[in-house]
Parts: C-alpha cells; structure tokens; sequence
C-alpha cells in the first residue's frame, strides 16, 4: 500500500469556514491540504461552498440585476432618463451570474495556490485515528487517502426539506433550484419569510412575478428588532409582496407543471394555492451525510450539529469543526471567523469569536442589517436602555438617491450609554452596519458616534444622527 500523503492539517469543506481556515493555517506555516467535492457544469472543482455556489454569491447577483431591471422600468422616468422598449433577457442575467459564481470559484483556487495550500478535489471523509493524527480518504474521480494530525471539518449545511416534499428542482425549489429558474414564473410560492425567502421573493417579484410568501411563525422577521420588521413588512407590502403570517402548511402536490399547495390561513380557514414554482426556504440542516463520524466517534449533538465547546473543539483529540456544521448563526462569515480563529488556536494562540457583535443582513430593498441586541431582547433580559432613531427621509443623500424609506435605530444603555446594538432598514443598510459592529468591538458609547464628524451628504450622517437621538438631540429632525 502506498504512503498516504501527510499534512499538519487537512480541512474537510472547501466553503467560507473551510477555504478560510485552510488559508489562515498556512500563512501559520503549517503544510496545510482542503478537501472539496463542490462541482461546477465542467465537472471541475468549485470550491467557495453554498454560499459561493448557489447562496450569498450568486443571489446578491441577482438581486443586483433585478433590480436594475425594477430601476429601468419604474425609476428611471423619474430622472429624466426615458426607455422605450425595455426587454427581459433572463438567460443573460443567468448567465452573468454563473460568472459571478466562477470568478469567486478560480480566485479560491487561486488563493490556495498562492497560499501553497494542497486542494483535493473529492469528498472527505474519516477513515481511522487518534491524538497522534488522522487518515482522511478522499473519493473524488480517484481515491486516495490523506493524513494529518490536526482535521477541521468545515462541511457546511443543507437545505430543509419539507416533510412528503422533498426538492426536485424544477417544481420545489431549494435555494439552488430558485437561483436558476429558466423563464419568470407567473405564480411563485414561499414557504417560509426568513432571510432566502424574502431575498429570492424579492428578485422573481421584480421580474415579474406574482410571489406569495407564506410564514408558519405569527411575527414577520421574529429575529429582526420589532420596530424595524414592522417598516420591513409595511415597505414590502407596497412593493407587492404577498407575505401571509401564522400559516399552517398541509398537503403540497407537484402536478406536471404546477405545485398545489394546501394551508390553513391565521385564522383557521382552509385554503389552496396553485403556483408555477414554489421555493422552500424553511432553514438548514447540519451536512454530516458521508463524514464516518460515527466510524471514529466523532460526537454529533440531538440536532445532528458536530458537538463543539467554546473553542470549536470536538470530543475527539485534535479534531476541530466550524461553520453551519456546528451550533451559532448559519452564516458566510461567522464560519470565516471561526476558521481564523481554529487555525489560530492550533497554532497555539488565541482565536477569538464575540457571536453579539456578528452583522447580520437581509439583503432585500431597502437592505436590513443589524448587529448586537434588539429592543425586545433588551425588555426581556430586563436591561434599561435608551433609544434612537433617526428616517432616511431626512438624510440628504438619501433623497439625492430617491431611496429614503427607512431608518437607523441605535440602542444604548440607559446609565453607561454603551451601544447595546444598532438596527437599519434602508439603503445600503449592509455597508453601514460595520460601523456599528466596529462601535461596539471598541466598546464605544452612543455619545462617541454622535460626536465623530461623517462625511456630508452621505448615509451615513443616519447612523450618526441616530446616535445623537438616544440623547434626544438629533440635528436634521
């Protein structure tokens, strides 16, 4: 048998969390190899994961032409700026798209390369070990068996099934399906009003369709601070998108070309819809499927996540796991962090990961993002704060863009004015939310932001501003 070849560390999933530590490993210098089996429409390798192939990447594409579409139909006049004959050519949008996803695909790979990080492209997968290290076998278009002494499995997530409707992706759609419908259906159904919903929802809308989001929760965005979902909800209802609240969903049927789907309404009324397409985006379920976890005893908790401690440390010797795999926020750049920071940690410093100052962002227009607490977490925990806010709709550039719905919402504590979380819907909401999250990494108070000059006219003069509200001295409103 031949000597199988050894690495200090071998990362299992070539997706944000993985592709990331791999780097971060070597430039440690450590002799460092990732495994992944993603394919693109060659058959060739393409590393980046979900969010590169069918999620964060991909959709923001998307969301980027739809909306110019959206702007050339309705805006523009506005400005002055007259189309006569404006055309849809989805197979092109589609098409720049996949270009999107393939540059982010050959700059991963370039990023190893230059990095001297070892790619393989296969499916990863345990074959024995200990302390002393681990054989890792690789089934790709050949087989072969690899070794390390430390192993990060970084193998991500998967799209949730609904019970008795799994995906085929031509009728139900995964996230994976709903990022390459071929023609704009007529009738689009969602299950489900979280973060892929809304942001898929957004762009078949805006090409055309009739989207109806259908919610089991009774509250529209449960995570997002109340204040903010309800302007969310209010201003995606103007646009004409359909979200019903408190549903329960019953039978779903794929006829030949349509998905009839059966519901109980909020208020207890049986209904029945027939959709062209329908997208299920009801969360992710931890990817295990083929790891032989359970071949070395690598510990998986009740939710079928790898077992970690604080440090992302698994119950086995040396062996590490980040990303969706294991409990926290299912997102790109959590799983980043947590690569950084294993790496780190192997290499015997200190990684360090605060989950309340991770941004989050829905990236529907206007754009929601937000980092730390929200209002009703903060009345809950019983912590007194102070808030404020501050609309768009007098931010100056905001108006010069003709994008003023919205507003930036600062929270703080109600003694030490410490910024206990920011909260923005609007534009460019995504950009705006790292100041914040910096804030708060400092430590810094509510008075610090209101008192450091921001570039005037600019949006972010709203975040500002809303730092001046918390003490009741907002300028411009």
């Amino acid at each position: 048998m031949e000597m199988s070849k050894q690495f200090d560390v071998v990362v299992i999933g070539g997706g944000p969390g993985g592709y990331i530590a791999a780097i971060r490993a070597a430039q440690l210098g450590f002799n460092t190899a990732c495994i992944d089996e993603w394919k693109n429409a060659k058959n060739g390798p393409a590393p980046g994961g979900t969010c590169t192939n069918v999620g964060c990447i991909p959709s923001k594409a998307l969301l980027q032409s739809s909306e110019h579409y959206e702007h050339a139909g309705h805006a523009f006049a506005e400005h002055g700026i007259e189309v006569k004959g404006l055309g849809l050519n989805l197979g092109q949008m589609l098409a720049r798209k996949d270009n999107v996803v393939k540059q982010n695909n050959e700059g991963i790979l370039y990023l190893f390369k230059k990095n001297k990080v070892t790619f393989f492209h296969g499916r990863g997968s345990f074959v024995e070990g200990d302390a002393n290290g681990y054989e890792i076998k690789v089934a790709g278009a050949t087989e072969e068996t690899i070794s390390a002494k430390h192993i990060i499995v970084a193998t991500g997530s998967n799209a949730r099934e609904l019970p008795g409707a799994p995906f085929d992706e031509k009728l139900i759609l995964s996230n994976a399906g709903a990022l390459a419908i071929d023609a704009v259906p007529a009738k689009l159904g969602v299950i489900g009003a979280g973060v892929i919903g809304l942001e898929m929802g957004s762009v078949w809308r805006r090409l055309g369709s009739e989207v109806s989001v259908l919610e089991a929760l009774p509250t529209f965005l449960g995570a997002v601070d109340e204040q903010i979902a309800k302007e969310a909800s209010k201003l995606f209802t103007k646009q004409g998108l359909k979200v019903s609240l408190g549903v329960k969903i019953g039978a779903i049927t794929a006829g030949k070309s349509d998905v009839t789907v059966e519901y109980v309404d909020a208020a207890g009324a049986a209904q029945k819809a027939v959709f062209d397409k329908l997208i299920v985006s009801i969360g992710r379920i931890p990817n295990t499927i083929g790891l032989n976890a359970e071949g070395v005893g690598l510990q998986l908790d009740e939710r079928g996540f790898i077992a970690v401690d604080g440090d992302c440390k698994t119950n086995l010797p040396n062996v590490w796991a980040v990303g969706d795999v294991v409990r926290g926020p299912m997102l790109a750049h959590k799983a980043e962090e947590e690569g950084v920071a294993v790496a780190e940690r192997i290499a015997g410093q200190h990684g360090h990961v605060n989950f309340n100052t991770i941004p989050w962002v829905i990236y529907t227009s206007p754009e929601i993002a937000w980092v730390g607490k929200t209002e009703q977490q903060l009345k809950a925990d019983g912590v007194a704060y102070k808030a404020g806010t501050f609309p768009f709709l007098a931010n100056g550039r905001a108006r010069a863009l003709g994008d003023t719905s919205g507003m930036v919402k600062f929270l703080a504590d109600a003694k030490t004015d410490e910024i206990l979380g920011v909260h923005i819907v609007g534009p460019m909401a995504s950009e705006l939310i790292s100041e914040a999250v910096v804030a708060m990494e400092f430590r810094a108070s509510a008075e610090d932001i209101a008192r450091i000059c921001h570039a005037h006219p600019s949006l972010s003069e709203a975040t500002k501003e809303a730092a001046l509200a918390v003490d009741k001295r907002s300028l411009n409103f």
